[in-house]
This record gives C-alpha cells, sequence and structure tokens, in this order.
C-alpha cells in the first residue's frame, strides 16, 4: 500500500496542480458524455483506453460487465443505470467486454464456480450469451468460441438493458444511444458493434462517419 499512497502524494503535488482548474469546476457537478459499463478486471484502465478526463465518464464496474435485467429488486446496477439515465440525462451508454475475461471462461463452466457461489449465480445473467456460443459455435476453436461469447455476451447485455425503464424512455425519446464494444487487452484493438448490420467492426470504421461530422464541425467552429 505504501506504493499506492505515494502515488496519490504525486498525484497531489503534480497532477492535481496542472488541473486545478478541471477539478474545481468537478467540484460544482458533472455532466458525463457517456456511462461506462465494463468488467473490474484490473487491466482495463478505462481513462487510458478512451482518452478521457475526469467527468466524461460515468463507470460502472463489475464481474463480466453484466446488467441484469429489470426487476423491482434494487441493485448497485439497476440503481447507478437509472441515477445515470434519469438524473445525470448522459446521451451514451457504451457496455464493453474484454478479451482474457476470467468471468467468460467461468460462465462457460459455471458447474465448476460451487466454491465460489455469488459469482456462479451472477454470471447466469450471461447464460444466454454461452447457450448461443453453444448452438452456433459448433466446429470452432476454443479461441473462436471465446471469442464468439465475448461478443454475444455485450450484446445480451444491451438487451438486459433496454428493460430498464429509464433506458427504454431514453430511448423512445431518442435521448440516448446504446453501444457494444469489445476491447482486446494484447493489441489494444476495439472492436463495436453495429446493431444495423449485426457486425463488430474496428472501432475506427464503426465510427467513421461521427468522427467526420465532428472534424467538419470543429472547422466549422
Amino acid at each position: 500500500m505504501s506504493r499506492f499512497a505515494m502515488g496519490v502524494i504525486k498525484f497531489q503535488r503534480e497532477v492535481f496542480p496542472e488541473k486545478q482548474e478541471l477539478f474545481e469546476r468537478l467540484s460544482t457537478g458533472q455532466s458525463p458524455e457517456a456511462l461506462f459499463i465494463t468488467c473490474s478486471d484490473s487491466r482495463i484502465e478505462t481513462a487510458m483506453l478512451t482518452q478521457t478526463d475526469p467527468g466524461e465518464l460515468f463507470i460502472c464496474r463489475n464481474a463480466g460487465n453484466i446488467v441484469p435485467p429489470h426487476t423491482n429488486q434494487t441493485g448497485g446496477m439497476t440503481a447507478s443505470i437509472e441515477f445515470a439515465i434519469g438524473a445525470l440525462r448522459v446521451p451514451n451508454i457504451v457496455i464493453c467486454g474484454h478479451t482474457e475475461c476470467g468471468a467468460m471462461k467461468g460462465a462457460m463452466n459455471r458447474d465448476g464456480l460451487t466454491h465460489l457461489p455469488h459469482v456462479r449465480e451472477w454470471l447466469g445473467y450471461a447464460q444466454g450469451a454461452v447457450d448461443i456460443v453453444e448452438a452456433l459455435g459448433a466446429g470452432l476453436s476454443e479461441t473462436e468460441r471465446m471469442r464468439m461469447l465475448l461478443e454475444q455476451n455485450v450484446i445480451l447485455q444491451l438487451q438486459h438493458l433496454k428493460t430498464h425503464p429509464t433506458v427504454a424512455v431514453a430511448l423512445a425519446q431518442n435521448a440516448v444511444k446504446l453501444h457494444g464494444w469489445v476491447y482486446d487487452i494484447k493489441t489494444g484493438e476495439v472492436s463495436a458493434y453495429d446493431e444495423v448490420t449485426r457486425e463488430w467492426l474496428p472501432i475506427e470504421d464503426r465510427y467513421a462517419s461521427e468522427a467526420a461530422k465532428a472534424v467538419i464541425g470543429g472547422h466549422a467552429c
């Protein structure tokens, strides 16, 4: 822990002064651009991955980047989603899976998780993705099956997201957009899901038109 404490000291002495104006502004409120739902895995560094500053992402993390379908039973994910959409009015929601995900490996063999009963139950929310892989992944290698599971799990959690009332209302009002990503830890590549074509595309291709509009808009300013 001493290394972490020294990190805090360095932040206070070196990093904070350089961004003091930003933190002073953030001290009065937040207006994040996206709710970013990803895995708790320590190898996922959201700010580094997205190159964002504090205040730009409202982050929820859990094992397997899972969104339980909405019920009347309050849980941390349900409350956080409701707050992000209903109170903060975030215009985007990203669900980001990743390679080498231990949760997804566990989801493929939940019977082997009897010593982790809460993890076993939690991963039941990914069972639909596992079933899809079992139905469509015959003949694929284990690596290919796992990649399919990562992608199908993100798609499944996007579907679960739509069952949350605040999200359903925001979607009906065209006030929020949903995004599905898979991050490759080894290569740094990020694939993004196109719901219209049902394809996974390199992120630069998926958002090419939006990037072009941003450039044009920047020139117009």
